[in-house]
């Protein structure tokens, strides 16, 4: 599988919760085998609560996973550093189990499902486009 590691450049305007490091926008793709799918669903409706935790003690937030009927898997977080949260989450013991029974649920997968995804650059985000022409609605305002 092909990786494009482009990351959003600008920073997300939220910062991390209790540190001065902004966010960054990460999304990517992979995909899931076809007989595996409702597994796969299965699995991720009840995910350990330790693996939880440690998903968000090393930077992995606001993280979503949306899955299509096909297979097409579009994962979507937030963090300050990728590389620093892959890496803190390469560190956990929870975090190998886990990776070791998600591989074989996907197809051309180079790696382990949390490093060998594929990025997608982002292309368009509205509330940086807002801010940049100095229009950021505030909240409760209506058009």
């Amino acid at each position: 599988m092909a990786h494009d590691n482009a990351q959003h450049p600008e920073p997300d305007p939220e910062q991390a919760q209790g540190t001065s490091h902004p966010l960054h926008r990460v999304c990517f793709q992979l995909q899931v085998r076809p007989e595996r799918i409702a597994e796969y669903r299965q699995r991720h409706a009840a995910v350990w609560p330790e693996m939880l935790q440690a998903l968000k003690d090393t930077g992995w937030n606001n993280y979503s996973l949306f899955l299509r009927a096909d297979g097409l898997l579009i994962g979507y977080l937030e963090t300050s550093d990728l590389s620093a949260a892959q890496a803190g989450m390469a560190a956990t013991e929870v975090n190998a189990r886990w990776q070791a029974q998600m591989g074989e649920f996907f197809a051309d997968l180079d790696g382990a499902p949390d490093t060998g995804f594929m990025t997608l650059t982002e292309v368009f985000n509205l509330e940086d486009q807002l801010a940049t022409a100095g229009a950021a609605p505030t909240e409760g305002s209506h058009s």
